[in-house]
């Protein structure tokens, strides 16, 4: 009877989160080209919200390492109230508050939030691509939520892509089979599948095909300028926005075909296996496990001569990218100084130390561009260079190039709020979203310098009530608001300026101080001052 009894308040419970998780809700149906879906309609946001739909067959068994199939069809109505499962990876970045189904080889579903009603038609389409340096992330994580950029009149896409192992492996087995003779950049093909669902499918939800935005931030930054500069993905978008990164060395840089395949087959030779078929009969706990047993940070994008048949740097110089506008930007203290100093000191002797370890032959023209007179200056110049060659020259590089080779607008900001305190003093902020456990015997970090990397997703997809983690302020919000509409703005229109917002100039070829827009709690343009700092490092990553 105490069984019953446990089990009746048990079910009672459960009923009862599930009524007040949905109660502002009802459910709606839309056909997309494999069947039919039910998602629910928010009467209290006025937003259709469907998760977990299907975009391609579940890449498993011998669709392991397989560029992505088409999905097959279905009768009846799916259910799609729930966020799939996110794809094979362990909690690289410390808690990302995924709200996905799980962690699966069966990962290839998308999300779709929108404002449409029954008639609306022509909607603009924001298709937003997680960060996680393409070894973790999830299109479910709250920071990505679609509901309040869908309240701005757009309809709003987050979809999953493979990873680590499952996504960016090649091998010479791997390229022979494939009816393009490459392999790798699976992932990456996930995301070209999902424009090309949005394409087909948008419609049904409102959306406009022809007006497709693609955004993201760090890895999902970085996948934008590649969907920009591969030839199957860059007519299936009309603007781009990226956060704080792109594929340009020396930021997850792709590497040839050749490089990517000997990799691959190392990999499998020192982890005991001489064949793919071997790899593909194994379960996907036994390749989880042999990746992480292995220590490696993934594997590389490949110049694979289908989905990139050149370098980021090369197709942009020579305007075959898509030609279409491009905001773009990065965060003021990308990463902690420390990343530079190693362990040294902020002092001016350690500064210069390093520097010239770093860079011998240019070390004067280093110390100008970087200057550390005092302790001060040297936290300062050190987070900027560490920043720099982190993710922030890539990005710029990538700006560049659409400016020098493109009669599109191209927009830069540079995002500067400092993050507001963490609620639990017991937490401490990961590397590229959530929180984890404070370590007691580690000091403190001092005080920030600047906006950290990954710390603006909430802001700009108004996501902040989302995330709990930090006592957000009025000024938070503030900024929030400014950047969300700059965004939506720009998916609208591929002009972020409106609404009285602060006026965002738009970047000229050749400018040497070109206008930047600093978002903060006072956003305002600026011209750049610093541009020689990146001009620098390209002629020391020779991308010039």
């Amino acid at each position: 009877m105490k069984k019953l009894t446990t089990f009746a308040f048990m079910f009672f419970a459960l009923a009862n989160i599930n009524w007040a998780q949905n109660n502002d809700g009802f459910p709606v149906q839309t056909t997309i080209e494999n069947g039919t879906i039910e998602g629910n309609y928010d009467t209290k946001t006025g937003i259709q919200k469907y998760f977990g739909i299907p975009f391609a067959k579940p890449p498993v068994g011998g669709l392991r390492w397989k560029a992505p199939q088409p999905a097959d069809n279905w009768q009846g109505v799916k259910q799609t109230k729930q966020f799939g499962p996110r794809a094979m990876q362990k909690l690289v970045w410390g808690d990302m508050h995924s709200r996905s189904n799980g962690v699966s080889e069966d990962c290839l579903y998308l999300n779709v939030w929108t404002p449409a009603k029954r008639n609306t038609k022509g909607l603009p389409v924001l298709v937003y691509f997680y960060g996680g340096g393409y070894v973790a992330g999830d299109g479910s994580e709250p920071r990505y939520d679609g509901e309040h950029m869908a309240q701005e009149g757009i309809v709003v896409v987050t979809c999953n892509y493979r990873l680590n192992i499952f996504g960016f492996f090649a091998h010479p087995e791997l390229s022979a089979e494939a009816p393009y003779k490459a392999s790798g950049n699976y992932g990456l093909l996930d995301q070209l599948v999902a424009l090309q669902w949005v394409q087909r499918n948008i419609a049904a939800f409102g959306g406009d095909p022809k007006k497709v935005t693609i955004c993201g931030e760090s890895a999902g930054s970085i996948s934008v300028s590649y969907q920009m500069a591969s030839p199957l993905a860059k007519n299936l978008i009309a603007g781009a926005m990226g956060e704080s990164g792109a594929g340009i060395n020396p930021t997850l840089a792709p590497v040839p075909l050749t490089e990517a395949e000997k990799t691959g087959a190392d990999f499998a030779k020192n982890v005991g296996y001489s064949s793919i078929k071997e790899l593909r009969a194994l379960p996907a706990r036994d390749v989880y496990e042999i990746y992480n047993e292995s220590n490696r940070f993934g594997f590389p994008v490949v110049i694979d001569g289908y989905f990139l048949p050149k370098t980021v740097n090369q197709i942009f110089a020579e305007n075959h990218q898509a030609q279409v506008p491009l905001l773009l930007g990065w965060n003021s203290a990308e990463i902690p100084g420390q990343a530079f100093m190693q362990g040294q000191p902020y002092t001016p002797e350690a500064f210069a130390n390093r520097v010239k370890a770093e860079y011998p032959a240019d070390y004067e023209e280093v110390m100008k561009l970087y200057p550390g007179k005092d302790a001060k200056e040297v936290e300062l110049s050190a987070t900027a260079l560490a920043s720099d060659r982190f993710i922030a020259y890539a990005t710029w590089k990538w700006g560049d190039l659409h400016l020098q080779h493109s009669s599109q607008p191209v927009y830069r900001y540079l995002y500067s709020k400092l993050r507001p305190a963490l609620r639990d003093d017991n937490l401490s902020s990961g590397f590229a979203g959530g929180t984890a456990p404070k370590d007691p015997d580690t000091p403190p970090p001092p005080p920030a310098v600047g906006a950290p990397h990954a710390c603006e997703i909430e802001y700009c997809m108004g996501n902040l009530p989302l995330i709990h983690d930090y006592a957000w302020t009025a000024d938070d919000y503030k900024v929030s608001e400014t950047m969300m509409k700059y965004f939506a703005n720009f998916i609208k229109t591929g002009n972020p300026n409106g609404e009285k917002l602060p006026n965002w100039p738009v970047g000229k070829a050749g400018d040497p101080t070109p206008p930047v827009m600093i978002l903060n709690t006072d956003s305002k343009a600026e011209k750049a001052m610093n541009d020689g700092r990146y001009r620098f490092l390209d002629k020391a990553y020779k991308n010039n």
